[in-house]
């Protein structure tokens, strides 16, 4: 396996969009990753939480199934739906809670995008601690499948749309605004 430090994209997947912070892409193979965003933010780490478990006011509807932001919600405790729903009956689950720390961290285990229908397993973590003085946010994919799964070729994008969606966040973190 080998660690880069990028942002590039497959030429017609994505648009590069910046993030708060470089994303460390690491452990990169075709049975596995980990991206990883840190960054400092301007709020207690209590706001930093709270905004987590806001994904519909921040999370770009571009990256829904249902094409609106705003059907998704999540359940910010242990079994938890981060789900999506929306009209006709139909519904998405994006991720399940494994574990809510309040003011610190939330993880889910979350099949992402065109992950969810790929034989493998994802977990998404959410984290925030107060170090001197500054509110240190950190965002933590970690990907893992078969040899054939071909994550090596995934992780370009998903690390594009992850970084997107965490400076989304740090966005409505700071400015009650997304964008």
């Amino acid at each position: 396996m080998k660690t880069i430090r990028s942002m590039a994209v497959a030429a017609g997947l994505l648009a590069a969009v910046g993030v708060p912070a470089h994303a460390d892409t690491s452990d990169i193979s075709s049975s596995g990753f980990t991206i990883t965003f840190a960054a400092v933010v301007d709020a207690e780490p209590q706001k930093v939480w709270q905004a987590f478990t806001q994904l519909p006011k921040w999370w770009n509807s571009a990256h829904t199934w249902s094409g609106q932001a705003s059907n998704m919600s999540l359940d910010a405790s242990a079994g938890g739906c981060w789900c999506e729903q929306w009209a006709g009956g139909a519904s998405a689950v994006h991720g399940r809670v494994l574990m809510v720390l309040p003011g610190s961290a939330l993880r889910l285990q979350a099949g992402l995008g065109p992950l969810q229908d790929m034989p493998v397993a994802g977990v998404l973590t959410f984290g925030t601690a107060r170090r001197d003085g500054a509110t240190r946010l950190r965002v933590t994919y970690r990907v893992a499948g078969a040899p054939e799964a071909g994550l090596d070729k995934m992780a370009p994008a998903v690390d594009a749309v992850l970084g997107e969606q965490v400076r989304r966040l740090r966005a409505f973190i700071e400015t009650g605004k997304p964008d």
